[in-house]
């Protein structure tokens, strides 16, 4: 069960709310709080709960995560009596063009040289925990129905059914972060939509009981087989991953990108069973084995929602479209989107003038641009291309066979790179996206 769940008066102000405790939220919750903000974090769901996500932690997001002070040591249990689950990794193990490559995480400055797995189904709790422990009022069960508007159109706050009765609520405040997802209310409700030009994807996954429940690597398959009735092979959209959890089951699952001819018409569900059906029977990946329903998402990718912030409200994560489009990474980029909006909000609540306060709040659409946007706008290119299967084999076959063209993907696509002191890769990487207009 949850903790239990404070209330607070229509008429108490926080001096932020932030709605979702997704990683997103409660690292801008985190961070506010830690700033001293009186900040109110509105969950809709009942901690533990679950979230679709392959599980998989790049050194990028283990950076956020020891940012906010969590301890990822392998098998030791977080402060809250949470079980530990930490299980590490060292590179990524990618499947193609009849090879098979082990590529371990870079050395660098700027990130830690391991990955992690660890179920949503804790994940985010831990996150939300830290959280309240910097100060922030957490609220389970409080599902955001809206927001609440001036006479100048701004948001000033959030309407809310909370608890078990659904109780009616209105929580105010000066800004409020929307941490709520892909299909948030907020960003819809104050005309924020989707940019139709901009990469998006849909991933489906299960887990599975199964031997391989304990690995060193992250393993992506850039190529999906199937086998057919006439005993030959044939190749499925999209690219594939299984991570060992370590509690004796597999995360398996996979994505496509809406660039690929396939992506309106498929059923993701059953592509993926056709996948597993193609792979060693001795892995596990059956029917019988599986632990639980296989569930699916979307993926909004390079600030496929914009603007980030306008009138009040700040938008991160996958509320605001920050999936990295190279390789569907969504959880460190919802942190770092969080933190760059609590730092927005710290700045603007030390400001005298209501000019001066919206001034700082704009900022942070200047900050996510500067942070990401050249990035994702070369991450909108490799989409199109990869979304041509001709392309993506030919680049499959000619790049496999070369280890260090592939260390160079790697750092490309995980966005691991040291902009200073970095080698020939992370200066060639860096030069990139100095010449690559940012999205806007």
């Amino acid at each position: 069960m949850g903790a239990a769940m404070p209330q607070l008066d229509i008429g108490d102000d926080a001096d932020v709310i932030v709605v979702g405790a997704g990683p997103g939220g409660s690292a801008a919750a985190y961070y506010a709080a830690l700033a001293g903000l009186n900040v109110l974090l509105l969950e809709k769901g009942i901690f533990p709960r679950d979230k679709v996500c392959g599980d998989g932690l790049t050194p990028r997001a283990v950076k956020s995560i020891v940012g906010m002070g969590i301890d990822t040591s392998e098998g030791k249990p977080g402060a809250d009596g949470i079980n530990g689950g930490w299980i590490r990794n060292k590179g990524l193990r990618v499947i193609g063009g009849g090879m098979r490559l082990e590529l371990d995480w870079p050395e660098l400055a700027s990130f830690p040289d391991y990955g992690l797995v660890r179920p949503r189904q804790d994940f985010d709790e831990l996150l939300a925990r830290q959280a309240q422990k910097a100060g922030a009022n957490l609220i389970e069960a409080a599902n955001v129905t809206g927001p609440i508007t001036d006479d100048t159109g701004r948001v000033v706050g959030v309407t809310a059914k909370v608890g078990p009765d659904k109780k009616p609520m209105q929580y105010r405040a000066r800004a409020v972060i929307s941490a709520d997802g892909m299909g948030g209310r907020l960003g819809l409700a104050t005309g924020v939509e989707r940019n139709e030009k901009r990469p998006m994807g849909v991933a489906v996954r299960r887990y599975y009981k199964s031997p391989r429940h304990t690995d060193d690597y992250l393993e992506s398959w850039l190529e999906l087989w199937e086998d057919t009735p006439d005993g030959g092979r044939r190749l499925l959209p999209g690219y594939g991953w299984i991570f060992g959890v370590g509690d004796g089951t597999s995360n398996v699952g996979l994505g496509i990108l809406n660039s690929s001819a396939s992506f309106q018409d498929l059923n993701y569900r059953d592509l993926l069973v056709r996948w597993l059906g193609g792979l060693p029977e001795e892995w596990g990946f059956v029917e019988d084995n599986a632990t639980g329903p296989t569930r699916g998402g979307g993926l909004p990718m390079g600030f496929n929602k914009a603007p980030h912030y306008r009138d009040g409200l700040l938008l991160v994560g996958d509320a605001g479209g920050a999936v990295n489009p190279f390789n569907g990474e969504g959880i460190a980029y919802a942190m770092e989107t969080g933190q760059l909006a609590a730092e927005a909000v710290v700045q603007a609540s030390g400001r005298r003038s209501d000019r001066a306060k919206e001034r700082a709040l704009v900022g942070y659409n200047g900050a996510l641009r500067d942070h990401l946007g050249s990035y994702y706008r070369l991450g909108g290119v490799f989409v199109k291309l990869i979304g041509n299967p001709h392309i993506m084999r030919i680049a499959t076959k000619h790049g496999m066979p070369h280890p260090t063209l592939m260390k160079f993907v790697l750092k490309m696509m995980a966005n691991l790179t040291d902009p200073r002191d970095g080698d020939a890769m992370d200066r060639i990487l860096t030069g990139l996206q100095k010449i690559t207009p940012a999205v806007k």
